[in-house]
């Protein structure tokens, strides 16, 4: 009667071993909680309105310099002026003042992004490293903020409100794989 009952422990406790399955977040610490939240803030930045000391309030922090890129005076050309051959004119405003201003142009790169990752699947094949799924859920974006003599010229963002992605590994031979794919560079050099 001992050995029915253990066995029947064992087999509802294997049942739910997907919940021993290893899941976790990561993410680019900041402000934001969700791509709204992160676009809503990005969409209150106006050109020829917004002074660079009014940046850290609405959540994009130039002096801090987390998540944050410098973007380099060349580079900010590169990125905005779409072909040398296009006439000055026919640019964005903004953009025109940036050129105009030189060295006295300033741009940074914002990122800020959040990601979910939770295995999928039988515990057994996943412990054994045959068989893992990950499910990864999350958002992205990146906001471009150009200045020109401390007085935003020019804001563009960029990103991916819903990531949904799955990442599926196959290991035939198990925990035994990576000794087989280390032998087998061992044998080619």
């Amino acid at each position: 009667m001992i050995r029915i009952l253990c066995a029947a422990l064992a087999t509802i406790a294997l049942g739910a071993c997907t919940s021993l399955l290893p899941h976790g977040s990561s993410g680019v610490p900041g402000p934001f909680e969700s791509y709204a939240q992160a676009e809503a803030a990005a969409g209150a930045i106006t050109a020829f309105n917004t002074r660079v000391a009014q940046l850290g309030a609405m959540g994009f922090d130039t002096e801090a310099g987390r998540n944050v890129t410098l973007v380099p005076y060349p580079d900010i050309i590169g990125r905005l002026v779409p072909h040398p051959g296009v006439p000055l004119q026919d640019l964005d405003p903004g953009i025109r003042q940036c050129i105009q201003a030189q060295q006295r142009c300033q741009a940074w790169l914002f990122h800020f992004e959040r990601q979910d990752r939770r295995r999928e699947g039988s515990f057994w094949l996943d412990f054994f490293n045959i068989r893992r799924v990950t499910n990864i859920k999350g958002w992205w974006i990146d906001v471009m903020v150009v200045a020109a003599d401390g007085v935003v010229v020019f804001r563009n963002t960029a990103g991916q409100p819903n990531t949904d992605r799955i990442d599926r590994d196959t290991n035939p031979l198990g925990p035994f794989q990576p000794a087989g794919e280390g032998a087998g560079a061992v044998l080619l050099h």
